[in-house]
Formats: C-alpha cells, structure tokens, sequence
C-alpha cells in the first residue's frame, strides 16, 4: 500500500495519484504539480489515502507545494493570453484555409507550452500553421485534434434536460452509447431526439441502462398476461419509471385503465407461464 493524493485538473477530469511529499492536504486545495509538459495546478479531490500499488502508475510524481497567491495571478494572466492566442490561431487557420475549427486554447502553467485543440473532419496537414504559431509565440506549440465528444466536454453547455453537459459535470470518460438503449428505456429511436448538442446518443443513455434494465427484470412487458383484482388482463404500456401500466381486461370489452406493477401478479409472457398467488 502507498499513500498517495488525488488530483483533479479540470472539471468533470480525470482524478491522478500523486506522492503528498509528507504533506496533509483537504479537498479542494489547490497545488502544484510537476507533470509531462511542466508545472501545473490542480485540486484536490481526495485527502491522504492508501492505494494498492499495483493501482499505481509509475513513478509517482510528488507534490511540490501548496499554490500561493502570485500562482492564481499566473492563471489569471494565462488565461487572459489563451484569449488572444485563440484570435491569432484563427486568423492563421483563415490565412492557410485550412478546413478545422478551433475548439480551446491552453497555457502551460510556466507558459512553456501552448496547446490548441480544434476539430475537422478528416486530417489536416496544419505543418505550416505549427510553424507561424512558434514564430509568433516562441514557445513549444502543439495543435490537437479531438472529436466532437471532447469539444462539448471542452466547451460545456446546457443539455435538452435543461441541465448542464454530464461530460461536463462528473463523466470522466466516454462510453459506447446504442439506439438499442434507447428502444430498452422507451425513448424515441429518432436519433435526432436522442443525441446531444455533440450530435452523439446522449451519454445519459449508457450510465441510466443499468436502472432501466433493473427495472425492467421485475415490470411487466407490453403483452404480457397480469393478474389484477378486476380480473386477467394484457398490458398495452409501462412506463418503467412510475412502475404505472395500462392495461386491457381479457373478457370484457372495458376501456383500459392505469395500474401500478406492485398491484398486479405476472401470469404470462411470450407463452410462458408464471406461478400466481
């Protein structure tokens, strides 16, 4: 076992270990960390705790220190540089008439490198672009292509639910999302009206299936043959959430009508019978 931290970098990222150095940190400090590109500043999203070590991933970079008040003016003026280079990088894409779209600009901490991430449809020779950016910036320069997943991850937003993006808000990763799903949970298979402003199936698809298939494994199907206290009688609709089903009396000529799961007893489905109190 080895005691380590959890780093969280941006919102709705990753957490990572690191060695706290002999430091007692709380979630939410803020400190810096040397990583791959340099220096950089994240949040503490988990205090001192001990992992597994196989759990580990090699070697642990330590904690440098806590972030001081002149590391928060450093992201603030980052920040305000990542504006400007985000207008010169369009500028140059306009220039070299490259097909992409420019998603987001970011500043290494120390200021030694610059990422530009954009998307595009196919891959974009952008050697020429890399150049007149490092004259420009004297600095390492790197143009990444994401897709359109990571750019409304990127970007956030406001979803059809009236929530803002889970990508944005707590997904750490993105799964493979089916209409399949969306048949299971009784959602419209217009692919229109189950996709995200990404253009993607909505990730709540994955991360609800296994609500929905829980549900599904005790609520009676549509066709399936119900005991009620009126008498038998075949669903013609469920609605998984509410439990509430519509069904039909099988010998009479009634109109439907509304009944919750807990209040009836599954007969038969499909020509299989079920055992009935």
């Amino acid at each position: 076992m080895t005691e380590v931290i959890s780093i969280r970098f941006k919102n709705g990222g990753k957490d990572y270990f690191f060695d706290p150095d002999g430091n007692k940190v709380k979630i939410g400090d803020k400190i810096i960390v040397e990583m791959q590109r340099g220096k950089e500043m994240g949040t503490v999203s988990e205090e001192n705790h001990k992992v597994d070590d196989d759990k580990i991933v090699k070697p642990l970079r330590k904690m440098l220190r806590f972030a001081t008040q002149k590391d928060f003016d450093r992201i603030e003026e980052n920040h305000k540089k990542e504006a400007e280079a985000f207008k010169i990088c369009e500028q140059k894409i306009e220039e070299h008439k490259l097909d992409m779209k420019l998603t987001k600009v970011e500043y290494s901490f120390d200021s030694s490198q610059i990422v530009f991430f954009f998307t595009a449809d196919g891959r974009v020779d952008f050697r020429e672009l890399v150049k007149d950016l490092a004259s420009e910036f004297h600095t390492r320069i790197e143009l990444r292509q994401i897709g359109v997943r990571d750019e409304a991850k990127m970007l956030g937003g406001i979803g059809i639910c009236g929530q803002p993006y889970c990508c944005k808000q707590f997904l750490n990763d993105f799964e493979a999302v089916s209409i399949k799903m969306a048949k299971e949970q009784g959602l419209s298979l217009n692919p229109t009206k189950v996709s995200g402003s990404c253009g993607r199936l909505m990730c709540c698809l994955k991360y609800e299936q296994d609500a929905y298939e829980h549900l599904s494994s005790f609520t009676p199907k549509v066709g399936a043959i119900v005991k009620t206290r009126d008498g038998k009688a075949t669903v013609i609709d469920s609605n998984l959430i509410s439990g509430n089903l519509i069904v039909k009396l099988t010998d009479t000529e009634s109109m439907p009508f509304k009944v919750h799961r807990d209040d009836v007893k599954l007969l038969s489905y499909k020509g299989k019978n079920f055992k009935s109190e």
